[in-house]
């Protein structure tokens, strides 16, 4: 019975690693990120101060709302996921799960600033560094974009030259 359990576990488990598009260190983050937002949320509920109830205390409808969108970012992950393996790359998925990791780290700031922890300058500059590697990642994949779009004028044009010729 316990090995049934197991088996199955692994399965599910390696069904949603697959297409979320591997177990990688982006997607490790994403869900650590996750999981510290809505604890953090949980505890400045705790105290009184979310902005997530009217009250500023815990309520199941905000905690409801905050899971329902974190289970609607991993789907994002899967289309950007999709998208990639139509189009032969991993930037889209790379790309969407770093915006999503700043989400995430930006509510977590947000919750932690509520119950008046400071964060610290290391994790600025480290916000900056990852904002600049989105933007690199933008230019790349909009570099890509230009490049396909180049390819499918280029076939449109051998495709009238083929035509004229017949």
């Amino acid at each position: 019975m316990k090995e049934n359990i197991c088996t199955a576990a692994g399965m599910i488990g390696g069904l949603f690693a697959a297409l979320l598009g591997g177990w990688d260190t982006a997607l490790i983050t994403l869900v650590i990120f996750m999981a510290v937002d809505f604890t953090t949320g949980v505890i400045s509920a705790a105290l009184g101060k979310s902005k997530h109830s009217k009250t500023g205390r815990l309520s199941s409808k905000a905690g409801w709302y905050g899971l329902a969108k974190k289970f609607c970012t991993l789907l994002i992950i899967v289309v950007a996921v999709r998208m990639d393996i139509l189009i032969g790359t991993t930037y889209i998925r790379d790309a969407t799960c770093i915006g999503f990791c700043m989400n995430e780290l930006l509510s977590i700031i947000e919750n932690t600033s509520l119950i008046g922890i400071p964060y610290p300058d290391a994790i600025k500059k480290g916000i900056e560094v990852l904002q600049k590697k989105t933007n690199k990642m933008d230019s790349s994949f909009q570099q890509m974009i230009d490049a396909l779009e180049n390819d499918e004028k280029e076939n449109e044009k051998e495709n009238k030259e083929d035509k004229q010729h017949d």
